[in-house]
């Protein structure tokens, strides 16, 4: 957190009101709610959600499995691995001739 705050120089905060204080939990997860409904999900939309589709995200574009649990703070690797089942686009040149 110090480290974002030195290179912005603005705010120590990532989410912020439009005041600049920082976004309750609570408040967090109303905007998050409100997005869903914006955006037409048929189910109620939750900040996780958001940590999840990061992880398929960079499945996706092939980030290996180590590095993503590095990187969502998994300690253990089977919770790493729902992200990275394959999917029909991670077999693309996977052999190129």
């Amino acid at each position: 957190m110090r480290k974002l705050q030195r290179e912005s120089g603005e705010n120590p905060f990532v989410f912020v009101s439009e005041r600049g204080t920082p976004f309750s939990v609570s408040g967090f997860r109303r905007m998050i709610e409100r997005a869903g409904q914006v955006a037409g999900l048929e189910i109620k939309a939750h900040p996780h959600m958001l940590r999840h589709a990061t992880g398929y995200a960079l499945a996706n574009q092939g980030t290996d499995t180590r590095t993503l649990q590095a990187y969502l703070g998994h300690r253990n690797i089977s919770n790493t691995v729902r992200y990275t089942e394959l999917t029909a686009g991670r077999f693309k040149n996977l052999w190129k001739d």
